[in-house]
Parts: C-alpha cells; structure tokens; sequence
C-alpha cells in the first residue's frame, strides 16, 4: 500500500471513529435545538407579537444557556485527559466539585435572565413584543439551574467517550416539551410564560433523569461518582474555573454576536424580527451538527494528551474537520434549496417568508467558517487551551462581526441582511485564527496532565 493510500486509510478509520463518538452528541444537540424550534412552532401558531416575543427572549435566554455550556466545557477535556492517563479514580473528585459549580452558576444565572428581562425597553424593543417576552424570560429563568447541572451531568458522560446518554435524555425532552408546552400555552391560556414554564420542567426532569441514570449504571460504578457527600472546596473549583471562564467567554462572545443582532433587529418591527428568528433557527439547527463534532474532538483530543500521543492528537483533529466540512457542505444545500420551503414551516406570512428565504441564502455562505471555528475551538479545548482562543473571538466577533454588520444594518440602512453581512465577517475571522492556533500547537510537545 502506498503512503498516500495508508493516510487515506488511517484518516477513513479515524473518521468512523469520530462519527460514531459524535453522532449521539450531533443528535443531543438537534434534540437541545429542538426546544427552540418547539417554541418558535407553537409561538408561531399563536401569533406573530408572540413570536417576535419568543424570539427576543429566546436570544437573552440563549445567554444562559451559551454561558452554562461554555463554563461547564471544563469538564470534559479534565475528565478525558484524566482518563486517558489511567486516573479514573481521580474523575468522582473533581465532578463533586463541578456539580457544586454548575449549581451556583444556575442560581446566579436565574437573576441574570430577570435582569434582561428588565432591560427590554432601554433595548428599544417594539412595545407590542415587549409584555410577552418579559413573561417567558421570567418563566424560563426557573430552568437555569436544572440547564446548569444537566450539563454538568452530561459532560461527565461525554469525558469518558460514553456519548449516548446525552442523546436519550436530549430526546426525551423534547418529546416531553412539545405536549407540555402546547397545554401550558394553549390549554392554560399562558401564552409566552406558558412556553418558558414548559421549558423550565423539562430541564429539571432531565437533570434528575440524568442524575439517576449515573448513579445506577454499572458503566460508572468504578468512577463512585455520588459515593459520598462532599462540600465545595475551592481548590478544584479554582482549576475548573481557570480552565471554563475563558471557555465561557469565548461561547459568549459567538453567541452574543448572534443574540446582539437579534436584538439590535428587534428594533427594525415584528417582520424583520419575525424573519430572523426562523432563519436563525434553522441556522443554529445546522450548526448542533458540527457542534457535536467538536464536543467529540475534544473528546478524543484530550484523551490523546492523556495518553501521551501527539500523533493521535493530530489525527482525531482531522477527522473531526474532515466530517465537519462535509456535514457543513450538506447544510449549505439545504438552506439554500429549501428556505422557502422552511420558512413556511413555522408562518403564513408572505413578508416573512421572503425575509426568512433571504437571510437563510445569507447562513448557507457561513456554514463553512462556522464548522471550522467550531471544531478549531473544540480540538483546543482537548489541548485545555482556552485563554489565546479567548481573546481571538472577541476580536473576531466584536471587533470585527458586530460593529460591521451593525454599520451596514442600521447605519447604511441595509436591514436585517447587512447585520448578517457582519456574522458571516465575523466568523470567518475567527475560523482563520482559531484553526491557525491550533495546528500551531501541536508541533510541541504535550503538556503534562493536570487537575489544578
């Protein structure tokens, strides 16, 4: 066999082994996703100022949810470096500490969502929007806890390569939203709150679920993950934080690029709005995919730095851009052949439909830097590195992406699509400089594995 047929062989072999790692996670994800789609669905149904509602308090909810995800990123690349080292006795420890973790970021966040609720008429959000979105953002703020320890609880799975659990439970929520929320909203005549109550129990159940399911199974016995009590030491949660908060900000400073230009939409009336938030949806839909691909790269990656091997750290990389590109080539299509046909999903309005179809033609051009910046990001946080990539997605996103497309969209009049001129800038800033991070780094040797 030649050289070039072997890499070609050793790069197939190392992509099944990403895909099968990555497919529950893809799958949690669309099922995470799916929630939004669920709300939008129903808000839609309901009318149209419950739906630009919907969709601005979505966005600050997204907050949330970006800052759960990125602090509570600490916790895979520990738990995987920890276990491709052979130091699984050490995992229960330092996952005690993140429960406790993800616990006071819950709390904190609870007040974080009433706080922008408040802060919706200085936004300068339409008045009609305005009383519903404030509804659903202080229902949905009693889920943030139940968001923070399901995370934590899931990742803890994904650490140590057992990604399927996270795809049961992401589906069972969803399937317990879709009648919960319909009778909260509909049956209740609750309307908005009624959505961001529905959310809210399902997040607590499929904390509890998840809970459940790491104490019993016999696949975490060895790991005596809820053995016994233990309070917070700040030590541990000192090294959890030194590695997440950096992880947080660089998620918060993509998602809030995103949920500033909904905002900064908001401001445009109900259909620019309204049409943002279905192409937004269905964007996001897409981007869980390669999104579960990175979660699976850091995964693999930080179990190679566990074990010491800098040429399989390199390999997963690969294969994790590989499947990314293709999956992104995919979503491309789709939103560009079916935006008419997706926009009609979710309203009747011609308006709508059109501004929806233009701004999807808008994400399929984005598909690719989006891929590549997640999976560059993912197989850096294997690496456990957090603070360069930090500092390059805020130059990326706000140094370049947001000022951009709010100059095109509101200075230069351009709408909704200049805004989105300014995403597509944005991230492919921040691909560029995130995946020359990375294969920067793994021409050194590995750093050694570490807990503190």
């Amino acid at each position: 066999m030649s050289r070039s047929e072997s890499r070609t062989a050793r790069l197939l072999r190392e992509m099944r082994v990403s895909f099968v790692l990555a497919l529950p996670l893809v799958l949690s994800q669309v099922s995470s996703m799916g929630m939004n789609i669920v709300d939008t669905v129903l808000a839609g149904r309901h009318g149209p100022v419950t739906l630009a509602a919907v969709g601005v308090g979505s966005a600050i909810w997204s907050v949330v949810i970006l800052v759960s995800i990125g602090v509570l990123m600490a916790v895979p690349p520990t738990v995987s470096q920890l276990n491709g080292a052979g130091r699984r006795a050490e995992i229960g420890p330092v996952f005690r500490q993140a429960l406790w973790l993800a616990l006071a970021l819950g709390v904190a966040l609870v007040f974080v969502v009433r706080a922008g609720a408040l802060s919706l008429g200085p936004m300068g959000i339409t008045p009609e929007a305005r009383p519903e979105a404030v509804a659903f953002l202080r229902a949905i703020s009693w889920g943030a806890p139940g968001l923070a320890l399901f995370f934590c609880l899931r990742n803890l799975s994904e650490g140590v390569a057992w990604t399927v659990p996270s795809m049961v439970f992401g589906g069972l929520g969803l399937a317990l939203l879709v009648p919960l929320g319909y009778a909260l909203m509909f049956g209740a005549g609750l309307g908005a709150a009624g959505l961001g109550y529905a959310v809210a129990i399902v997040l607590w159940c499929q904390a509890a679920a998840m809970a459940t399911y790491l104490g019993r199974s016999r696949r975490f016995a060895d790991l005596a993950l809820f053995a016994r009590f233990e309070g917070p030491r700040w030590p541990p949660i000192r090294a959890l934080l030194r590695l997440g908060l950096p992880m947080g900000v660089s998620v918060f400073m993509e998602g809030s690029l995103f949920v500033a230009t909904a905002l900064l939409i908001g401001t445009l009336g109900t259909t620019q709005m309204a049409a943002h938030q279905i192409a937004i949806l269905m964007a996001s839909l897409c981007f869980m995919v390669p999104l579960g691909m990175a979660m699976a790269t850091t995964v693999r990656v930080g179990h190679a730095v566990g074990a010491g091997d800098l040429s399989a750290v390199r390999w997963a990389a690969g294969a994790g851009y590989a499947l990314a590109m293709l999956a992104q080539t995919a979503s491309a299509l789709l939103l560009v052949t079916g935006a008419a046909w997706l926009a009609a999903l979710f309203t009747t309005d011609p308006a709508v439909i059109a501004l929806a179809s233009l701004l999807m033609a808008y994400a399929a051009v984005f598909q690719y830097p989006d891929g590549l910046q997640a999976l560059s990001a993912g197989a850096l946080r294997g690496l456990k590195d957090t603070r360069v990539p930090m500092v390059i997605t805020v130059l990326a996103y706000w140094g370049v992406g947001l000022p951009l497309g709010a100059w095109l969209g509101l200075a230069r009049e351009q709408g909704a699509p200049g805004l989105w001129t300014g995403l597509i800038f944005g991230l492919s800033v921040a691909a560029s400089l995130l995946a020359w991070r990375f294969w920067r780094l793994v021409r050194r040797p590995l750093p050694a594995v570490s807990v503190t």
